[in-house]
């Protein structure tokens, strides 16, 4: 474990003085339920989460003056949260080194969103204990730096729904209603969603929140609003 630990430690991009921090960061409940004397990972979870929104916080605010409060606060949103964390989990390989219960791994634990992304918010509290605040702006930087520049480039896309709200009520076309559904087992839910503008079915979208999908079904629907105007 301690060679995958030090591989997952570089592709973070930071040496640890204390691997056991890390070992602990990649330690979820349900290992420590089938493991005692151990710690999980849920309070370096709280500290890293902190961490990391002071953080990226910091970096769209010294970067981007000429946007307003509540675009900086899109732009934070759009990087931190669950489902943008667990993509950059998968991207430096968390899930190879979890420590899943049995039953948690043989249900997919490894690949699941919630797991990810707190498993990396611990993985940043446990950097900022290692090392202290500077070296955990460091690398927190590092990894979000094009993230943030991909928000950002798409920043008037963040909020769809409410954009189409907009256009829906601008051209009387009538009330915005979703129809949402799903399938597939709990770790690996899709979610299917149609907008309707009156009676009017203007866009689909599919993705691993109903939010997710609502949004991509917005976005289509208000590229052919505007196209008709």
């Amino acid at each position: 474990m301690t060679g995958r630990l030090v591989a997952l430690a570089a592709r973070v991009g930071h040496t640890f003085a204390d691997i056991e921090l890390l070992a602990t960061a990649v330690r979820h409940r349900s290992w420590i339920a089938e493991n005692d004397g151990h710690d999980s990972n849920e309070r370096l979870e709280f500290l890293g989460d902190a961490v990391l929104g002071w953080v990226v916080a910091d970096l769209v605010y010294r970067r981007h003056d000429d946007l307003a409060e509540g675009k900086l606060t899109d732009l934070r949103k759009s990087v931190v949260n669950a489902v943008a964390l667990a993509e950059v989990a998968n991207d430096l390989g968390v899930g190879e080194c979890l420590q899943l219960g049995k039953g948690e791994d043989a249900a997919g634990g490894r690949a699941k969103t919630s797991i990810l992304s707190d498993a990396l918010e611990a993985i940043f509290g446990a950097i900022y204990l290692d090392a202290g605040p500077l070296e955990a702006h460091r690398v927190i930087a590092g990894i979000f730096d094009a993230q943030i520049t991909r928000a950002l480039a798409g920043l008037d896309r963040l909020d769809a729904k409410t954009r189409l709200q907009e256009i829906a009520s601008r051209l009387g076309d009538g009330t915005v209603s979703y129809r949402v559904t799903d399938e597939g087992p709990d770790h690996e839910k899709v979610f299917y969603a149609t907008v309707f503008v009156g009676d009017r079915e203007l866009g689909s979208g599919s993705g691993r929140s109903k939010k997710a999908a609502e949004q991509i079904a917005a976005e289509i629907a208000c590229d052919v609003l505007d196209a008709e105007r």
